[in-house]
């Protein structure tokens, strides 16, 4: 790695492509996060799959939007088309806090500074181009396009917008994953096809004056129909939700007043030939040179991680992965996984722990339905809520190999896991002993040997009612997790935190729940740390609960926090232990006179 040259990273600068010998580029990126060359950012991803098909690509990081746009400009027109995307995050996520507030910093920029991008990246980037070079394509990709493909709920303008599509004005969209649809897009163009030729590719969305609907597809309530009725944006996202967590979904199609929205269903799961092509691209695994010297905090908590799986079947409401990744595992193979791990044991900087071996949870890696026909079926989003689907594979057996294989490498003193671990697939009460045993086996290993002193889990809330409109196990669970953490610790002699992760103001929590989940942590011995005002994003069940006050897949009226004094009365109780809070939180439970609860927290 200390032999790399400039030109082992895609070329940012007309001088870097000048150095490649180039007299032209296929495809220009533009990212609202730095460039850092590695499997866990986007348009790293997105460069190594399109160079890999032979296409000559420039990456734009961060580019200025405010000044004479030369940014913009410098690298001319691409052959194929521009891309843009925001970047690891939807902006206003990464942007704001859940009080609308700036953050203090930016973890996807150098040196964290919170000026290098602007609000809506794919929005400003797109318009920029279109104004610049209108004759040019511009295909927009990254989770903040993708969560507002179609009509969705903006918390920080406090309304219903239509498709990204509209603003932007990019000829097509790539949600979820976008190595398989990207590479689709560049072989149409280079067969001789335009864009609006380009209509049948999965996993895209794209906008059109008219379109006719076919035979299976699901036409939405418009844009229009919802800003005047809450109910049917409701009723959308029922429809949203299930298609992108099918196998064989239906194409979804939305009018507004400028045309229609059409969305392609999703490529099926990728296998793990497909995934192991991505992750096997000549990643340098670092920033691009022209940061050298500067801090990206992003790259400093991944620079040794291993992420060994993609999607997740928990299907938690306010979570955005099952919207963009899916529910479906795609896992690596052992072989790819420890060709990474091997690259990272070569870094310079490398003192031999690798710092996660994980995924959007843990441990899932290597799980799927027993019975593909009856997951091709499946349209819920969940696997594991409310019980453990009986057709799931939830064998901890390969994790656990994968595990071993990875500490018995040579430079490597011990690998951790750091990733969020969904305790209720460890206790849950298998009717396959062999299950039951590989559970409890991976337990033993995780708490013995794979936590750095704390493991995080989450479980979200304590009130029934507010967990299950999370999607999250009841809280006796985590009881049961507890005792198997507390009793292995004992037996091995570690001193090991567990750090639950807790949520406030979350649709179906009343401040009551608070000030119970507050007694009951205390009982506990937690002073919470890990803790969030809910913040609603673009195409999740709670944000859709949020807005529209009802339940999608019920219509029932459910509760939500939202002015800032309800979110802060119901956050306060996270700090039950802190002076400055004692007075604020006796004035509370006597308003809501439960004065019990008053004695069971200042009793000590």
């Amino acid at each position: 790695m200390n032999n790399m040259k400039l030109i082992d990273w895609a070329p940012t600068t007309k001088k870097e492509v000048e150095l490649r010998g180039w007299d032209y580029l296929d495809v220009i990126l533009f990212s609202g996060d730095a460039y850092i060359d590695h499997p866990s950012f986007g348009a790293a991803v997105i460069g190594r799959t399109l160079e890999a098909i032979g296409l000559r690509i420039a990456i734009v990081p961060q580019p200025n939007w405010r000044d004479d746009l030369r940014d913009f400009k410098k690298l001319g027109k691409p052959r194929l088309f521009f891309a843009v995307s925001a970047g690891a995050m939807d902006s206003m996520v990464n942007k704001y806090t859940a009080n609308k507030r700036l953050r203090s910093e930016d973890v996807y920029t150098p040196d964290a500074r919170i000026d290098m991008r602007p609000d809506y990246p794919t929005v400003v980037y797109s318009n920029i181009l279109k104004q610049l070079f209108p004759d040019v394509p511009v295909v927009a990709g990254g989770i903040e396009a993708s969560l507002r493909r179609l009509s969705h709920y903006d918390y920080w303008q406090d309304k219903l917008l239509p498709s990204i599509l509209i603003p932007s004005k990019v000829d097509i969209l790539v949600y979820g994953n976008g190595e398989e649809p990207i590479r689709a897009i560049a072989r149409a163009l280079q067969n001789g096809k335009t864009f609006d030729e380009i209509t049948d590719i999965p996993q895209t969305a794209f906008f059109r004056k008219t379109y006719p609907p076919e035979t299976g597809d699901i036409v939405l309530n418009s844009y229009e129909d919802c800003l005047k009725d809450k109910k049917l944006q409701a009723l959308n996202f029922k429809h949203i939700e299930e298609e992108s967590n099918r196998i064989k979904a239906n194409r979804l199609i939305q009018k507004t007043e400028e045309g229609h929205i059409i969305v392609n269903p999703p490529y099926p799961p990728m296998t793990t030939e497909e995934i192991d092509a991505c992750f096997d691209l000549p990643y340098t695994r670092l920033p691009h040179p022209k940061y050298k010297g500067k801090r990206i905090p992003a790259y400093e908590m991944i620079r040794h991680s291993v992420n060994i799986h993609r999607g997740c079947f928990g299907g938690c409401a306010f979570c955005t992965i099952s919207a963009h990744q899916g529910k479906f595992i795609a896992s690596r193979s052992k072989e790819s996984i420890l060709k990474e791990v091997k690259a990272i044991t070569k870094m310079p900087d490398f003192k031999g722990y690798i710092s996660d071996l994980g995924g959007p949870s843990a441990n899932m890696y290597g799980m799927k339905g027993k019975n593909l026909s009856i997951c091709e079926n499946c349209k819920k989003p969940s696997c594991i809520f409310p019980d453990v689907c009986k057709n799931l594979n939830v064998d901890h057996r390969p994790l656990l190999e994968i595990y071993k294989a990875v500490d018995k490498m040579p430079g490597v003193k011990k690998s951790f896991v750091g990733s969020g671990v969904r305790y209720d697939l460890l206790v849950y009460p298998y009717q396959d002993g062999e299950l039951g045993k590989a559970a409890r086996d991976y337990a033993q290993e995780l708490i013995g040997n794979h936590v750095s002193g704390r493991l995080k889990i989450a479980p979200e809330h304590t009130s029934s009612q507010t967990l299950d409109c999370i999607r999250k196990p009841a809280f006796p669970v985590f009881y049961q997790f507890k005792k198997i953490f507390d009793k292995i610790n004992k037996t091995e002699n570690l001193k090991q935190q567990l750090i639950p992760y807790f949520i406030s103001s979350h649709p179906a929590c009343s401040e009551v729940d608070m000030a119970e989940l507050a007694v009951i942590t205390k009982d506990l011995n937690f002073q919470l740390e890990q803790v969030q005002d809910f913040t609603p994003t673009p195409m999740t069940l709670s944000t859709e609960i949020y807005y529209t006050g009802l339940h999608p897949y019920t219509l029932k009226p459910v509760y939500t926090a939202k002015t800032q004094a309800e979110k802060l009365n119901q956050r306060q109780y996270f700090f039950w232990y802190k002076k400055e809070y004692k007075a604020a939180i006796i004035q509370s439970l006597k308003r809501l006179k439960r004065p019990d609860l008053i004695i069971k927290l200042q009793n000590n």
